[in-house]
């Protein structure tokens, strides 16, 4: 799959002081195929590669949001800069506003997730959605920390992170419906 149609990964350099390190577009695509089955209503934690990947003019992208601490993406008017430090400063009027977050916090670390989970379980409305990328050995600290938590398994679908030195897993509290079927670009041993 190509860099289209929106040219996120052409256009916007990974930050190594952001800790960012973009998906493949095909993860990219798929994550989104995923989302426009699954969601009505998304929330972009610290993933503004799949939030720019939207099709726009779709319904699922005029009710997604940004949440980013990264200030390049400020114009947007569905930006809100997030620091994960401070999941209480979230916007009051988007708190249950949203039925799926998708989540690839900058650290792997239990103090961070926490964080990030305090934010989905603000966001998110009963029942809510999580798509979610980490190591594989964060597993079973998602499935104490997310919303949904005894739901929360990884998927067939691995992400491809083409900078990053070590192979994420992607996690969902629900049975996808596009993220069923291994990632080619991932070699079944890695």
């Amino acid at each position: 799959m190509s860099d289209k149609p929106n040219g996120f990964l052409q256009r916007h350099p990974e930050k190594a002081e952001h800790n960012q390190y973009w998906y493949s577009a095909h993860t990219i695509g798929k994550i989104v195929e995923e989302l426009a089955a699954s969601a009505t209503r998304v929330a972009c934690l610290s993933t503004p590669s799949i939030y720019f990947s939207l099709p726009r003019g779709s319904p699922l992208r005029a009710d997604a949001w940004l949440f980013d601490f990264d200030e390049q993406w400020s114009s947007d008017p569905h930006f809100v800069r997030y620091d994960f430090n401070a999941p209480e400063a979230l916007p009051a009027d988007l708190r249950g506003a949203f039925d799926c977050v998708v989540i690839d916090p900058p650290f792997i670390t239990r103090e961070v997730w926490d964080k990030y989970a305090q934010a989905a379980r603000l966001l998110l409305q009963p029942g809510g959605k999580v798509v979610a990328t980490t190591v594989a050995e964060n597993a079973a600290m998602l499935a104490e920390l997310l919303p949904g938590g005894e739901q929360v398994r990884p998927t067939p679908f691995r992400p491809s992170i083409p900078h990053l030195i070590y192979q994420y897993n992607l996690f969902t509290n629900f049975p996808p419906a596009v993220l069923c079927q291994s990632n080619p670009e991932i070699p079944p041993d890695d």
